[in-house]
């Protein structure tokens, strides 16, 4: 199917042809290299059309980010899932790392408009937040049952774990000193320190 439904409402198609166009863009090229006027020429709007949807050019990366949401949130409900708790841990940390994977071009973008657009910056910890609850919830439950020591408040440890995922998303998109095995295997290591105490 096109991706422009002809079924949706002409408002709605050129929005999508917008972020289609932008989304194709930065597949070659930075943030900072794509421009206004050919995402607009791309999409086959003007780019009055453009500033009808998008206060800039930020704001259309984070528009294309929220699409990723429900990877995020499908890697989020694997914590509650079956399994043993570095299973279902490393399974969410694993589903995490292969969103940004799937999508490298948009996190590298949203990281260079993160920098100098504070509504992106804002999108980007609301997302994060958004899933504390989440965390915090299952870290409960798991004290409640008895497999997970009493300690730091729930949600103060789904916060500081959130922030850790960031953090290391961020250095897979930019690069560092650790590969992806060594990355997911620190994160998971930590993650399990944190709520059970030990490590497997």
């Amino acid at each position: 199917m096109n991706a422009l439904d002809t079924a949706t409402p002409r408002g709605d198609q050129r929005r999508t042809a917008l972020l289609n166009a932008l989304d194709a863009l930065l597949q070659d090229s930075s943030f900072e290299a794509v421009n206004i006027a050919e995402i607009s020429r791309r999409a086959g709007v003007t780019r009055s059309a453009f500033y009808f949807y998008f206060e800039n050019k930020a704001a259309a990366v984070a528009a294309l980010m929220e699409q990723m949401y429900d990877d995020t949130a499908a890697a989020a409900a694997l914590l509650t899932g079956e399994g043993t708790p570095q299973e279902r841990i490393e399974g969410t940390i694993r589903g995490l790392f292969a969103s940004w994977d799937r999508n490298e071009h948009l996190c590298r973008a949203t990281l260079e408009a993160r920098a100098s657009s504070a509504a992106v910056r804002e999108m980007w910890d609301s997302d994060r937040e958004s899933f504390v609850p989440v965390v915090a919830s299952m870290i409960d439950a798991e004290r409640e049952a008895g497999r997970a020591p009493d300690g730091v408040a729930a949600t103060t440890l789904a916060t500081v774990l959130l922030e850790l995922n960031d953090r290391m998303l961020e250095r897979s998109a930019i690069g560092g000193p650790l590969g992806r095995e060594e990355l997911v295997e620190g994160v998971v290591a930590v993650w399990l320190r944190t709520i059970y105490g030990r490590t497997s």
